[in-house]
């Protein structure tokens, strides 16, 4: 079978090493990002393009990786503006059900194919190939995508039809969430208590409630280095998405609240657990 053509559409935190596994792969490879400068240590060998329009005519399976609804629906305004029949788009990013739908319609409506492909796991796992990629979509289609996915992950979860891919992922950042607000509200306790952080992370880490969430935000904990992984105002992006697809549970009032109100003291650039210095802020009640 003759090698596909692959476009890559977004050169982010996440986006530009998944598109550098790519490009390690050896596979023929095109990106594109609205900031050029992203783009810069692609041109030795891959394809630059400045325009969309242009990557998605030379390009018969198209990666895109943004930020939010309103990126990803600018960005696919001007991919519907070609002739895309046939043509494979992989949408990673983390967008709202409706978005998804949306854009999936618009794309199959032109016959091309659209998998939404969210991923679990922050920028290590995206430089490593180790995301765990969660899928919507037809089968066959996924099975065109597998041989890039397993160059990108380490496991691919075909959850469904279009829009499966997005729900599993708000439901994991939901957990998520909860995880580090919980996380965070335990070392702020175990510091007023006099416990060393090394100790009282290690004694989580090895214990039933460590995980590898736990474990890869140890780091940033002792250090007081909140250098953003995954930073704290997209994981509230992700707690809204998931409220607004339905998540209404006794914790949905209590995180969104939370890292809004961190949002909105100016952590929002911080990395997800730096929500501890906004926690340890707030007034004893």
């Amino acid at each position: 079978m003759e090698t596909e053509k692959i476009g890559f559409i977004g050169l982010g935190n996440m986006g530009h090493p998944m598109a550098k596994n790519l490009e390690k792969a050896g596979f023929p490879l095109s990106v594109y990002n609205r900031s050029a400068e992203k783009a810069e240590d692609f041109k030795e060998k891959s394809t630059v393009y400045t325009q969309i329009p242009d990557l998605v005519k030379n390009n018969d399976i198209i990666f895109t990786m943004l930020t939010d609804d309103h990126a990803a629906k600018a960005v696919y305004e001007d991919i519907l503006k070609s002739d895309i029949s046939g043509k494979l788009f992989i949408d990673m990013s983390t967008i709202s059900p409706q978005a998804t739908a949306e854009l999936s319609g618009a794309v199959r409506i032109k016959e091309a194919s659209f998998i939404d492909a969210p991923v679990a796991g922050s920028t290590g796992p995206a430089t490593e190939g180790t995301l765990i990629i969660m899928t919507g979509g037809e089968e066959k289609d996924l099975q065109r995508a597998m041989p890039y996915f397993e160059k990108l992950g380490k496991a691919v979860k075909h959850l469904g039809e279009n829009g499966k891919g997005i729900a599993g992922k708000l439901s994991i950042n939901y957990f998520l969430s909860a995880i580090y607000q919980g996380l965070a509200e335990t070392i702020l306790f175990a510091d007023q208590l006099g416990i060393e952080r090394t100790a009282m992370l290690e004694i989580i880490n090895e214990s039933a409630s460590g995980s590898g969430a736990t474990k890869v935000k140890t780091p940033l904990l002792i250090h007081d280095d909140y250098k953003p992984a995954f930073a704290l105002d997209l994981m509230l992006k992700d707690i809204l998405l998931a409220k607004e697809a339905g998540a209404d549970f006794p914790l949905s009032a209590v995180l969104s609240k939370t890292y809004q109100s961190a949002h909105d003291e100016g952590f929002g650039k911080d990395d997800v657990i730096g929500i501890i210095n906004y926690l340890k802020n707030q007034p004893k009640k």
